[in-house]
C-alpha cells in the first residue's frame, strides 16, 4: 500500500517555535488538528504532555475527532472550530469545552445541553467580517450578544472571525480593528469582560510579524503553519518553521515502455483524469510507472514529486500513471524498478485526504 510518513519531531518543533513566538506577542493559540481526521495513533504521538501544556486548546471541526481527542487526553481543553449543527448539541457540550457559534437557536440548544450535563459551555461568537461564510451580521451583534448573555449555562469568552478561507478576503489591520472595537463596545455596554478576540489563523501570521495586527487580537487558531511550516497568505515558509514534515510514498506496481498516445477510439466514457498529448508523440514511447493510489485517495494536483523529471499521465479510482522518461539516471543506471517508491510532497489538502483514506498506510518518523 502507498504510505504517508509523518515527521512528528519536526511538527513538535514547529509547535514550540510558534509557542515562543506567540508568547512574545502576548497571544494565546489553539492547535487545529483537523488535517489528521482524529487519527488516534497520530494524536498520541503528537499530543504529549509537554506539548499540551503550552496550548490554550486543541481544536477540530469533526465530532468524531473531538471524541478521539478526549479519549487520548480526557483533561485536554478542546474547541469545536466551526458552528455546530443544533441536533448535535449534546455531543458538542460533552466533547468540546469551547465552540464557535453564529446561530442563536443552536446556542439555545447548547445551553439546554449544558444544563442537563451540569456544565458551563464556553463559546466564541463569530462575526461576519466580509468573507460571507459563518458569522453574525455586525449590525446585529450587540442585540445577539444581549440574548446570549442571559443564558445561565453559556459563557461568551470571545469574539472571532474567519477570513481568507472561502473567498480569500484578507485579514487586514482595518478588518481586525473593527473586531476589536466590537469587543470594547460590548464590554462597555454590558460591563462584562470578553477574554479572547480570536481573529488569527495561519494566514494572519505574516501580518503579526509585520506589526499589522491590533494588539487586542489575542487568540490564533493555527493548523497549516504547524503542519506545513507555511502561511496561506503568501504560501511561503513562516519564520524558521520546518516544511519537511510529510512524505507520501507510492509503490510502482507496473513498469513498462509504452506509447505516449492511446491506441483506439477515445470515448467520453472514461472515469479517469489524464494529461494531454501532442500529435508528434504518436509514435514515441517512454517508460510508464503505475503506482498504487488513485482518485479515491488523493487529488494528484495536490502532490509534488520530489523528482521533477517525472510527469503525470493519468489517474483512475485506485491507480495513477507517471511518465518516467527513459528511466535512466545521470550515470546511465536504471532509475526505477518494480516496488520502487515514488516520493511526493503533499499539500495541506492532500495530507488531509490521505489521512481520510482507508487504503493508505501511516508511519511516524522522528
Amino acid at each position: 500500500m502507498a504510505r504517508l510518513n509523518i515527521k512528528v519531531s519536526e511538527i513538535k518543533r514547529n509547535i514550540q517555535t510558534l509557542t515562543d513566538y506567540f508568547n512574545k506577542h502576548n497571544v494565546q493559540w489553539s492547535l487545529v488538528t483537523k488535517v489528521f481526521s482524529g487519527d488516534q495513533d497520530f494524536l498520541r504521538e503528537l499530543l504529549t504532555p509537554d506539548v499540551i501544556k503550552n496550548l490554550h486548546s486543541v481544536g477540530d471541526s469533526r465530532l468524531t475527532s473531538l471524541k478521539n481527542l478526549k479519549s487520548v487526553h480526557p483533561q485536554m481543553r478542546t474547541i469545536y472550530i466551526k458552528p455546530p449543527a443544533r441536533v448535535y448539541a449534546d455531543d458538542i457540550v460533552k466533547y468540546a469545552d469551547i465552540s464557535l457559534n453564529s446561530s442563536y437557536n443552536t446556542i439555545v440548544a447548547l445551553n439546554e445541553a449544558a444544563k442537563k450535563q451540569k456544565k458551563i459551555h464556553e463559546i466564541i461568537l463569530m462575526v461576519e467580517m466580509g468573507e460571507l461564510r459563518e458569522g453574525i451580521e455586525r449590525d446585529n451583534l450587540v442585540n445577539f450578544y444581549k440574548r446570549v448573555f442571559e443564558m445561565p449555562n453559556i459563557e461568551v469568552i470571545g469574539l472571532g472571525s474567519n477570513l481568507g478561507c472561502m473567498y480569500g478576503v484578507e485579514p487586514t489591520y482595518d478588518k481586525l480593528l473593527q473586531l476589536s472595537l466590537y469587543k470594547k463596545l460590548i464590554e462597555l455596554k454590558f460591563d462584562k469582560k470578553i477574554e479572547l478576540i480570536s481573529g488569527g489563523s495561519s494566514i494572519t501570521l505574516p501580518l503579526l510579524e509585520q506589526g499589522n495586527v491590533p494588539p487586542e487580537i489575542n487568540h490564533f487558531r493555527i493548523g497549516e503553519a504547524v503542519f506545513f511550516g507555511t502561511s496561506p497568505y503568501d504560501n511561503a515558509q513562516f519564520l524558521e518553521l520546518s516544511t519537511d514534515t510529510f512524505n507520501f510514498y507510492a509503490n510502482i506496481i507496473e513498469l513498462e515502455e509504452k506509447g505516449i498516445v492511446p491506441d483506439g477510439v477515445i470515448s467520453e466514457a472514461n472515469i479517469g483524469h489524464t494529461a494531454g498529448f501532442k500529435e508528434e508523440d504518436m509514435y514515441r514511447t517512454t517508460y510508464k510507472g503505475i503506482v498504487d493510489f488513485g482518485m479515491l485517495d488523493v487529488d494528484y494536483h495536490d502532490l509534488a514529486s520530489t523528482d521533477p523529471s517525472i510527469k503525470f499521465v493519468g489517474t483512475t479510482s485506485d491507480m495513477t500513471v507517471y511518465d518516467l522518461g527513459d528511466n535512466v539516471d545521470d550515470k546511465g543506471q536504471k532509475k526505477y524498478a518494480i516496488n520502487t517508491p515514488l516520493c511526493f510532497k503533499p499539500s495541506y489538502m492532500a495530507a488531509a485526504r490521505l489521512l481520510n483514506s482507508k487504503f493508505i498506510d501511516l508511519s511516524f518518523n522522528d
